[in-house]
């Protein structure tokens, strides 16, 4: 028995649409991870982009449990000394409320160059009105 795999021209690419608002962050985050690298298809392998489009709505409204809006912490380097730059969730949920999304999606990707690909098919918003209507996404439903 032969091992198929899909070719570049094969791969049906599709649109999806996840509503955020009072969903938890990290639960949300697998599931989109999940679609991006396209693990819910049959045709899925490990070194092979198969992966979806995801649209993501409403990220300001994402649901983080506990005491994380005042005890978790984003940080960076600036790459100048003293350059130790570190944000708190809600600080950064008033100003870049997308960024909590994709650097949590990020965190779930293999930390390999494909990654690099398939995060730029992430397209996240702040409210509900997104550009994409046009590509007629699927709304999914995370529980």
């Amino acid at each position: 028995m032969k091992t198929s795999l899909p070719q570049e021209g094969e791969i049906k690419r599709n649109w999806y649409i996840v509503d955020a608002s009072e969903k938890p962050l990290g639960r949300m985050a697998v599931k989109v991870a999940n679609l991006l690298r396209g693990r819910t298809k049959a045709t899925f392998t490990n070194h092979i982009d198969t992966g979806d489009f995801v649209i993501v709505i409403n990220a300001k409204n994402v649901k983080l449990t506990g005491d994380k809006n005042e005890q978790k912490l984003y940080e960076r380097y600036t790459g100048f000394r003293s350059g130790h730059k570190t944000t708190t969730v809600a600080l950064m949920r008033e100003r870049h409320p997308d960024r909590m999304i994709t650097k949590a999606v990020e965190g779930m990707l293999p930390g390999n160059h494909m990654s690099r690909k398939i995060i730029k098919r992430l397209k996240v918003f702040a409210g509900a009105e997104h550009s994409h209507a046009a590509q007629s996404p699927k709304v999914i439903e995370i529980k």
